[in-house]
């Protein structure tokens, strides 16, 4: 026969080491997934999303440019203050801080709702 020994350990190694490649990357991916993926309820899924019922909004003409611009700066403006409020308390939100992100984020996804079904459209 002309097939040794040495060339199926190779062939064998060669598939064994493809498969726990393969096995590495969709671990990678499955993990990094997984951590990029916020709490539910949390502040982050929140601001994420109103950005989606503005790029809804948008895509489907319910949105203006000045409306979208108000309201993507209206978020712009909730995370700098977020931030202000972290860098002020050693990377922490106070209660306080958290009540006036979510009113200030209730009041935005209001605008969101008030400014996608008036009458004024994209053309």
């Amino acid at each position: 026969m002309g097939i040794t020994r040495t060339s199926r350990t190779r062939g064998t190694t060669a598939k064994l080491a493809a498969l726990l490649g393969a096995a590495l990357i969709s671990t990678t991916i499955s993990t990094t997934t997984f951590a990029q993926t916020p709490a539910p309820g949390t502040a982050y899924t929140r601001s994420q999303n109103q950005q989606q019922r503005i790029a809804q909004g948008v895509g489907s003409g319910q949105l203006t440019g000045r409306e979208t611009n108000h309201l993507e700066h209206r978020e712009a403006s909730i995370h700098s203050e977020k931030q202000s409020m972290r860098a002020a308390d050693d990377g922490h939100l106070t209660s306080r801080d958290r009540r006036v992100l979510n009113r200030r984020q209730n009041r935005t996804s209001a605008a969101i709702a008030r400014d996608k079904h008036n009458a004024s459209v994209r053309q």
